[in-house]
């Protein structure tokens, strides 16, 4: 009895120090209320680049890849967690994958619903590969350059996946982007429900999650600047995308200042 209860102490030993030199931060109510603003600003800030702007939806999705190869560079190279560095990511998946929706849905002219079906098949595809790889799907303890490739490209592509979804529950079901907004946040209490209540792996909750956090954020997003004719607030895209990003800063200081505090208090009890 002894040896077990030491193997377990062991074993959650490794996992707070591997959790120490992850690369990503850990999951809390903070981080998906940043993760939803995320989502909104990369609507509100895709949508101005290829409407507001009129640069199209090719043009856009070029130098938001751009923007996404710089970010995603500067993670990989890291060999910690930068908070600025880790949500610039995000951004950048998310004003990426809105505008190459966008090319998909309306350029290529797939629809909300082909490239919908197409996009969810990918994040299976990619969830399943890493599970054949690497064994496990991690989320919160990304410390391997294998976990890292398949965490960002789960990202990438459920973000993509997360535009259409908003854009085919809010315009072609007729629901509108209000009541839009309202199914996701359901479908996110029934996720949390079944965190609470239920033997489902973390893992999958997290994912299914941070799948519909994104047309969370793309009808919210909506909802602020689409015209009053269309159900929006008509509010202007350049500044709500500065408005929320604000937000965003304010966010990750706020969460960052209580990581450095709750480390430096974990080494003060290890010492």
């Amino acid at each position: 009895m002894a040896n077990q209860k030491m193997t377990a102490f062991q074993q959650s030993d490794e996992h707070r120090r591997g959790n120490l030199v992850s690369k990503v931060p850990h999951v809390t109510l903070a981080f998906w209320i940043i993760k939803i603003c995320a989502t909104t600003v990369g609507e509100t800030g895709g949508d101005a680049l290829s409407m507001t702007l009129k640069l199209g939806y090719a043009v856009s999705s070029l130098i938001f890849l751009g923007f996404f190869c710089i970010t995603l560079a500067a993670q990989v190279k890291s060999k910690r967690y930068h908070p600025f560095v880790y949500w610039a990511v995000v951004v950048a998946t998310t004003t990426v994958g809105t505008t190459m929706s966008d090319y998909l849905d309306r350029t290529i002219g797939l629809g909300y619903i082909k490239s919908s079906i197409l996009l969810f098949c990918g994040v299976i595809f990619v969830l399943f590969v890493w599970s054949r790889v690497t064994g496990v799907i991690e989320f919160e303890n990304i410390t391997t350059k294998k976990n890292e490739v398949f965490y960002w490209l789960t990202i990438l592509v459920s973000n993509t996946l997360g535009t259409a979804l908003g854009d085919f529950v809010a315009t072609t079901t007729g629901l509108g982007f209000e009541r839009g907004a309202l199914v996701f946040s359901f479908l996110l209490g029934l996720v949390t429900v079944a965190h609470f209540f239920t033997n489902v792996p973390d893992n999958v909750l997290f994912w299914a999650a941070y799948v519909l956090t994104r047309p969370l954020g793309a009808t919210l997003g909506d909802t602020l600047t689409k015209p009053h004719a269309e159900g929006g607030f008509e509010l202007s895209r350049i500044t709500s995308s500065l408005v929320i990003m604000a937000l965003m800063v304010v966010g990750i200081l706020l969460t960052s200042r209580r990581t450095k505090q709750f480390l430096n208090s974990f080494k003060r009890k290890r010492v």
